[in-house]
């Protein structure tokens, strides 16, 4: 089991790439459609690892969890109360909630799954927006220029964290030009990777290290510049939205 230390450094994580949020990691309303679809006719609504606030429903009674002081700090004015508080436990009695969510989160929790049951148990229903990473070799961008993606992504997978509550699982296609600024976001816009204000915003560049960083972007530019990105990855080109793994779990 991972060890509660690791919510330490995750938090520390945060804290150091949160600054970058407010510019680059926005609510994309299409998804927010499929995340707030799924949530039923809920009217309480627990948010876990809630950020900045992205995500949250306007329409519903939000109470929020978020352990970075700097991800607090930058909720927007008349945001949702956030307390500071862990996904492992939650300091609400059992189904406190008509649903418990959870939005690009749960990946960086010490124990995924028991973030997931506590989830489970302050709540009737828990919704999970999240990626499946077990195929990177799908994405042009871990596959050519970030295989290290491939170590990060180790550990308990999406199914696993399914099956530990019984949660079945939505695709969630990623529009071409999502406003939200995650790490697959720019699919279909390559040269946004090459931008620093895009990759503060992403934990994943933070944890390969700066000279693994710039490897990738250096190789990327080139690629681009030659054209041999765009010949590897014309299909993309005409596509509108992608399957690069984004899934709902409903439970």
């Amino acid at each position: 089991m991972p060890s509660q230390a690791g919510g330490g450094v995750a938090t520390a994580l945060y804290d150091r790439i949160g600054p970058a949020y407010p510019a680059a990691r926005r609510t994309d309303l299409r998804i927010a459609a499929r995340i707030w679809a799924a949530l039923g006719d809920a009217r309480t609504v627990l948010n876990v690892g809630a950020g900045t606030g992205s995500y949250e429903p306007p329409d519903r009674e939000v109470t929020a969890v978020e352990p970075s002081a700097a991800m607090r700090a930058q909720r927007p004015p008349g945001a949702a109360t956030c307390l500071d508080a862990r996904a492992g436990r939650l300091p609400f009695a059992d189904q406190s909630f008509d649903v418990a969510m959870s939005v690009l989160s749960d990946h960086r929790w010490p124990d995924p799954v028991a973030g997931l049951r506590e989830m489970a148990r302050v709540a009737r229903k828990v919704v999970v927006f999240q990626f499946d990473t077990s195929r990177p070799r799908d994405f042009w961008l871990t596959r050519d220029y970030l295989p290290e993606f491939a170590g990060l992504a180790r550990g308990i997978t999406l199914t696993e964290r399914a099956e530990a509550i019984g949660a079945r699982t939505e695709t969630v296609p990623i529009p071409w030009d999502c406003a939200d600024g995650f790490f697959h976001a720019y699919w279909r816009r390559p040269a946004a990777y090459l931008r620093p204000s895009v990759r503060r915003a992403v934990s994943v560049w933070a944890r390969v290290g700066p000279a693994v960083e710039q490897r990738a972007v250096d190789a990327l530019r080139a690629d681009l510049v030659s054209g041999r990105w765009h010949e590897r990855n014309h299909a993309v080109i005409a596509m509108e939205k992608a399957d690069y793994g984004a899934r709902l779990l409903i439970a």
